[in-house]
């Protein structure tokens, strides 16, 4: 192949990936345009207040004039999220293990997992807020018991859908069964598992913010209270789009971390 060639599929390559990034992005771009140009248009035309709901203008004028504070609060939220999320990740795979590892055990731990998802997570932050104080531990056992069940569970579904011929083989090649666990439903789970750490790390999010929520000095939790008892909605909405865009992030670190762990699994797409 010529050197030409070779510089002409290049190019040829790199616009392809371009358009495909473009007809992936370019749709959820226009509709968010549209969608801050519609609200806009509605409050000046209906002369909406900006107590009840301030125009998209309003909400940009309060995120520059707000700016320090409110790069501070994220900072200190990103932080929460973050430990938090790592945490769930490690206490979700861990109590998986156990259950599909020891069965007796598994059969005592999976209901009372279940039964404690159905506690309201919003109750258990007082609670938290008593027993550790208004530092970063009560954050991070919010985001713990919130994020955690997704992660347990899909790891769960993974490795026990491995199938029963080649554990039957495994058994009759005289493995352990932990051995089986690790050489076999442990890599069969990967997908599964990497789609529920995307699920935990949108949790994590609402799980700073209701821990912040409970008792904060800092973190954009904390800036929304504040503003919601100043009346100040700009600066609350303001606050509510930094904590989307920490949500958004925080997916799609998700994703590329699922791209690197496991680049083989089936992938969302638009065609």
């Amino acid at each position: 192949m010529s050197k030409q060639s070779t510089i002409d599929t290049s190019a040829s390559q790199s616009v392809s990936g371009w358009n495909a990034a473009t007809r992936s992005w370019l749709p959820a771009v226009i509709l968010l345009l549209a969608t801050i140009l519609v609200w806009e248009a509605a409050v000046r035309i209906f002369s909406i207040s900006s107590f009840i709901v301030p125009a998209p203008s309003e909400v940009a004028r309060s995120l520059v004039a707000q700016w320090d504070v409110l790069a501070q609060a994220t900072v200190v939220t990103a932080g929460e999220i973050l430990f938090g999320f790592l945490v769930s990740v490690v206490v979700g795979i861990a109590l998986a293990l156990v259950i599909v590892r020891f069965d007796w055990l598994g059969r005592a731990l999976y209901p009372l997992v279940v039964l404690f998802q159905n506690v309201p997570k919003v109750a258990l932050a007082p609670i938290f807020i008593l027993w550790f104080g208004y530092g970063l531990a009560p954050k991070i056992g919010l985001i713990l018991v919130i994020a955690f069940f997704p992660v347990t569970l899909s790891m769960l579904a993974g490795m026990q859908s491995v199938d029963r011929s080649l554990l039957s083989l495994m058994n009759s090649v005289g493995a352990s069964p932990t051995q089986i666990l690790f050489r076999i439903r442990v890599p069969h789970s990967l997908p599964s598992l990497m789609a529920g750490t995307k699920i935990a790390a949108t949790l994590s999010v609402i799980g700073a913010i209701v821990g912040e929520f409970a008792g904060a000095s800092d973190g954009l939790g904390y800036v929304i209270q504040f503003a919601s008892t100043q009346l100040d909605t700009a600066l609350v909405f303001a606050a509510l789009l930094l904590v989307s865009v920490l949500g958004i992030a925080f997916y799609y670190a998700a994703e590329f971390l699922e791209c690197i762990v496991v680049p083989w699994a089936p992938k969302f797409s638009q065609a």
